[in-house]
């Protein structure tokens, strides 16, 4: 009875520890020989790694306790998957939680108070200043300052870039200030239809900046004098373009409207020769595209306020293509005075 007692001791204890899935076979050296057990000749032996054997203990001493197992599942680490899709076999990309908490902490945060610190300052030069008016008035003699493919290039990106804008910040913003007011049935469907939106004139929109870039290129040259007029606080002579019309040419529509555009491609996930992106690559590309955009967006309320209400005749010429004389005299000399010359042809004066 006795060997019988301690044949079944020794099976249960097997069984145990096998359900557990603690124990794995000993691959890096040979088993060791257990007790002998009367008339047993020989005998399966399992032997318990490092690894498991801790678990078996901590499954002893902290019952639950299953933190190793996710810090393992926790890692950016491809482990197998029967899903041929790339990275399957990542079950949790810790990346996304940070990546989450950037989105929604830092560029919504920080972002949206640069955006109302920019509008506000628009507003208060507004009420400060009003729109600033020709000393001597209008002459009522016209001076061609846009051509009218010049002026398609640039309208064609103003409103394309408006529309992304527009989307962008309901996108970012709307869970905000929107879903309270429509609900989630009405502001799904709203979010989805903008998405769309914003991804098919993304491509327009980048298009629209190279054809603005080769147009006006030549003229937004750097040159000394544009430093003195920016040194001077935006007064003294320039060209057809001044030292502000050109740090927005390179800075805002170039740099950052390539850098928009590039990261909204890879977001779009449309990169000729490009079949797939990591998730890593996507939020990163994400964290790029939106600050990049919000300074864009930023840059961009300033330019329109010049460019509309806060000068008087500019909007005349990139709606119409010409600006009265004076406008050229006061804000343009140097290329009022090329263009009396006849040193720039294209910006003839009117008969």
């Amino acid at each position: 009875m006795n060997r019988i007692a301690r044949l079944l001791q020794h099976g249960l204890l097997t069984l145990v520890v096998g359900l557990s899935g603690s124990v794995v076979l000993a691959q890096s050296a040979p088993p060791a020989q257990p007790a002998s057990l009367p008339g047993i000749q020989s005998q399966n032996v399992l032997e318990l790694t490092s690894e498991a054997a801790q678990q078996i203990e901590r499954d002893a001493s902290q019952p639950a306790n299953n933190s190793p197992v996710w810090r393992e599942v926790n890692r950016d680490v491809e482990h197998y998957s029967s899903v041929s899709t790339p990275e399957a076999g990542v079950l949790i990309q810790s990346g996304g939680n940070d990546w989450r908490l950037f989105r929604n902490g830092v560029i919504t945060v920080f972002g949206g108070w640069l955006l109302a610190i920019s509008i506000f300052a628009v507003g208060l030069a507004y009420l400060l200043k009003g729109t600033i008016r020709l000393h001597d008035g209008a002459s009522g003699k016209l001076m061609l300052r846009f051509t009218a493919m010049e002026r398609y290039a640039h309208w064609t990106m103003a409103i394309t870039f408006v529309i992304l804008a527009v989307t962008g910040i309901i996108l970012l913003w709307g869970r905000y200030f929107l879903l309270p007011i429509l609900g989630g049935d009405a502001y799904g469907p709203l979010a989805w239809l903008l998405k769309n939106v914003h991804n098919l004139i993304g491509p327009v929109f980048t298009i629209s900046v190279v054809v603005f870039f080769v147009l006006y290129v030549k003229d937004n040259m750097p040159t000394a004098q544009d430093l003195k007029w920016l040194t001077a606080g935006g007064k003294g002579p320039s060209h057809r373009f001044n030292g502000g019309e050109k740090l927005w040419f390179w800075f805002g529509v170039t740099a950052l409207g390539l850098i928009v555009s590039a990261s909204g491609w890879v977001l779009n996930s449309i990169i000729p020769g490009v079949e797939y992106f990591a998730r890593g690559d996507m939020q990163l590309a994400s964290v790029i595209h939106g600050v990049s955009s919000i300074v864009f967006m930023a840059m961009s309320v300033g330019h329109i306020y010049i460019g509309s209400i806060g000068m008087e005749g500019a909007y005349q010429g990139m709606s119409s293509g010409y600006v009265d004389e004076n406008w050229g005299k006061e804000h343009h000399d140097l290329w009022y005075q090329d263009v009396k010359s006849g040193a720039d042809h294209r910006g003839r004066l009117s008969t």
